[in-house]
């Protein structure tokens, strides 16, 4: 007998965002297309490839969709598969944001293009060249064969001449999508570790996308890209290991770096979550775990430092044997103190020993895998900060492609926490463990 397949398909219009390399506006321009079609009446839905999380803040806002993170190595191709066939189902366009280079890093924004067929349009800052902005582009169009590239976006381009000059120096096979002048009303404002929060700058933000859809409408063709077939993916079903049970969430200035991936896997592992402040409340909600996400508690360490009432529920908490995870910025609000940019210290919660620093423009950032007793999760670091006089780790994560240690895996307690930002999905069942308070007290070992 002929196995019925269960595959199911949905087409979109869809267009890949990519560029040579980092800074050549592909944030600017995506959520200025994003607007510009949603005021068209389309419902667009936006993803950015990896792991960012302040990239998708200021797309959902220029959407008015959640956006995904789509990595093939944190959440795995089916994953990625599914959650583009489930957008296909619902929008009228769909816009991918690149990362990097195109070509850069495994997978790359050109592996996944690839690999789900999308074709890209590569977006070049063209400030201080001409002819060569052409070349660039073309050596890009065909630098492998399992890609389609359906043409140019020139970014910073200074007069007409200079389109027509870069014009020119194209194929007609690969034509120019757009010219974009330079405009310091569309720009996005920036921070030390990329852009702000899109919560913190909402209506500046407003003036900005709108400005930028009257930029797209000046300057590009704004008919719809090519529709690209979807298809679905067979995932894991998840079993609910934490079914009856409540999370409180770290959510405020302080604490956003948050998977809507991570929140819809808690719902399918069912547990009922909810959000309290370290910066304004002064006592946890009823729940029976904790998790203290990654933000940017550094730029409100004297608010965090002088909230002692919550910082004492936390300790409670963490005393009365309850699971707490803490990542990164949630990892250095439970160490016990925190010192800035300015070189001020501020008491945290100290839930296990050590201390954390600051470090301006120095860091760490990469893919690592989180070797938990409970099992392997993927992750990824990024910080420009120290923890340092902790205790000994019980693990360090694994660096995708390098062989020297990861980051240093703490566990105090019931407390686990890391600079690692967890992928939930990667691995329901060692969250479901975490969470749940079943997970090995181990005492720290050198590794």
């Amino acid at each position: 007998m002929t196995a019925i397949s269960t595959v199911k398909s949905a087409t979109c219009p869809a267009l890949f965002l990519a560029a040579p390399s980092s800074g050549a506006g592909k944030t600017t321009i995506t959520a200025a297309l994003a607007r510009y079609f949603r005021l068209q009446g389309k419902v667009v839905r936006v993803f950015k490839t990896g792991p960012d999380y302040l990239d998708p803040q200021i797309l959902a806002q220029a959407s008015g969709q959640d956006v995904e993170q789509l990595d093939m190595w944190m959440a795995g191709e089916a994953y990625c598969q599914q959650k583009l066939y489930e957008a296909a189902l619902e929008a009228d366009l769909i816009l991918v944001e690149g990362v990097m280079g195109m070509f850069d890093g495994e997978p790359s924004s050109a592996d996944l293009a690839a690999r789900y067929n999308i074709p890209l349009a590569i977006v070049m800052d063209v400030k201080g060249m001409a002819q060569t902005a052409g070349a660039i582009a073309v050596g890009l169009a065909n630098y492998r064969d399992d890609v389609t590239v359906a043409g140019l976006i020139a970014n910073s381009c200074g007069t007409e001449r200079h389109a027509e000059l870069i014009r020119e120096a194209l194929p007609e096979s690969l034509p120019l999508l757009a010219t974009l002048p330079r405009d310091p009303e569309v720009a996005l404002p920036e921070r030390h570790l990329g852009l702000v929060q899109a919560a913190e700058v909402r209506d500046e933000l407003e003036q900005r996308f709108n400005a930028g859809a009257e930029w797209i409408a000046g300057n590009a063709i704004t008919e719809l890209p090519a529709s690209v077939e979807f298809k679905s993916a067979d995932l894991d079903t998840v079993e609910p290991l934490l079914a009856g049970k409540r999370i409180g969430i770290a959510k405020d200035a302080a604490f956003s770096f948050i998977y809507d991936a991570n929140l819809r896997l808690l719902k399918a592992l069912g547990a009922d979550y909810s959000f309290f402040s370290p910066l304004n409340d002064s006592e946890l909600p009823d729940v029976d775990a904790l998790w203290l996400p990654g933000g940017y508690p550094e730029l409100h360490a004297a608010q965090l430092g002088a909230n002692q009432s919550i910082q004492q529920a936390i300790r409670e908490f963490h005393q009365s044997g309850k699971p707490v995870l803490a990542e990164c910025g949630g990892f250095l609000y439970s160490l016990e103190t925190l010192t800035d940019l300015d070189e001020q210290q501020y008491p945290m919660t100290g839930l296990m020993t050590g201390h954390g620093a600051m470090r301006g423009k120095r860091g760490c950032q990469g893919m690592q895998t989180a070797a938990l007793p409970e099992g392997e999760v993927r992750a990824h670091a990024h910080h420009r900060s120290r923890a340092f006089d902790t205790e000994a780790p019980i693990a360090h994560g694994r660096r995708q492609r390098h062989p020297a240690p990861g980051e240093p895996i703490f566990r105090e307690g019931s407390l686990t926490a890391s600079y690692l930002h967890l992928f939930f999905p990667s691995n329901p069942a060692a969250i479901a463990a975490i969470f749940s308070g079943q997970f090995e007290h181990t005492e720290g070992i050198a590794g």
